[in-house]
Parts: structure tokens; sequence; C-alpha cells
């Protein structure tokens, strides 16, 4: 069993990546839960909408922002991510507790220390691995995520995603800020590279770490 988030701006190709990876591993025989927060069960996927309705309902100061993510993620660990690992199977997760430092922390100010202990709380000791990041300048962000817009009429910004740009330039020096802290649990990856190099060098990571011993090519 392995647990890994992906994280980055919006439209870093995190989704893409994981749905590569989770493809590399089914290959190989290993079984795979692909998951997301704030989301990924019915009632944490509720919360979700909550936190990211772009217009229409009352939108929650960042104390309450902050513990509408932590109830997603406890509800979340306790009912997906806890069990799956228990089954032996690997996580991977699109966004986890980083991002929670990223962006309440780094863009919306709030108290590190006290960010750092609910997140452990809704956690119940379980942390990921390995965290893969995405790196994307906000302009690349933005004129992907126009992109993606133009191809799709009927979607919309969420709540995040109409920050200013200032907001998600403070996101991503909270991700990079992270990496430094931490670089045995990051791995790096340049978001401008191609899918196929991004999930080539993600699995070249894998292998590095032993991930695959045991396990069939």
């Amino acid at each position: 069993m392995r647990f890994l988030s992906f994280e980055g701006l919006d439209g870093s190709g995190k989704s893409t990546l994981i749905e590569g990876l989770k493809a590399e591993l089914e290959r190989r025989k290993i079984k795979v839960q692909v998951t997301r927060e704030p989301g990924g069960t019915p009632l944490a996927e509720e919360i979700r909408n909550l936190i990211l309705r772009p217009e229409g309902g009352e939108a929650p100061v960042a104390a309450t922002e902050i513990l509408l993510y932590q109830a997603s993620r406890a509800q979340h660990v306790a009912k997906v991510i806890a069990p799956a690992l228990a089954l032996g199977e690997w996580v991977l997760c699109d966004r986890f507790s980083e991002s929670t430092v990223a962006f309440q922390c780094f863009a919306r100010g709030l108290d590190r220390g006290e960010v750092n202990r609910l997140n452990r709380f809704a956690e119940q000791g379980l942390r990921p691995e390995l965290v893969v990041y995405l790196d994307l300048s906000v302009d690349a962000s933005r004129a992907r995520q126009n992109r993606r817009a133009e191809k799709d009429s009927a979607r919309s910004l969420d709540r995040i995603e109409k920050e200013a740009d200032a907001f998600h330039e403070r996101v991503r020096e909270g991700f990079l800020a992270q990496v430094k802290e931490e670089p045995e649990r990051w791995f790096v990856l340049d978001a401008d590279l191609s899918p196929s190099d991004l999930l080539a060098k993600t699995v070249s990571e894998l292998s590095r770490r032993g991930w695959f011993e045991g396990i069939g090519s």
C-alpha cells in the first residue's frame, strides 16, 4: 500500500497525471483508489459544493472555510483513504493537507500552527508518503483555464478559481515553501512538460524509491 497526493495550481495537469499513473499501476496488477479533496465521499462532496460554489448563498469566512475543509477531510480519511490502505491498495489523492497549508496559511493568512493542528486531527494519523507537485506559473494556469472554458462553455470558474492572481501567487509560494521544508517527501515536476513525460518521470521516481520491488513490471 502507498499513499500519494498530487498538488499544483488549477490546470497544472494533476488529473491527467493521476489517470495515467492509475493505468500504469493497474498494468502492474496494483489495486488503486483514486480520490480527491475536498470530496471523496457523498457527504464530503456536499461540503465541497458549499466551499466552491461560485455564486448564490453566503460565502464562508476564512475560519469557516478551513473547518469545512477539515470536516470533508475527516470524513474522507475515515470512509475512503484508511479503508483502502487497510486493504493494501494504493491511494492517489488529488490534493490533501498540503493544499490547506498553501491556500489557508499562505494565501488566506491563517496561523500555520493552528492549521497544522487541524490538519493532523483530520488526517487521523495518515499523511501522504509522497507529494507529487506540478509547478506551474499563475499566468500559465490562467491560460489553461481559459482554453478549458473555451472547449466547455458550460463550465464556470469556482469560487477559489475566481480569486485574484495575487492570491494564487501566494498559493504557489506556499507549495514551494513546503517543498523546501520536506524535500524528501515532495517530488517536483515542471508542469510545462508533456503528459507522457510527466508520467514517465513519476514512474521513474517511484521505481527509484523501490516502490515497485517485488511487483510485476
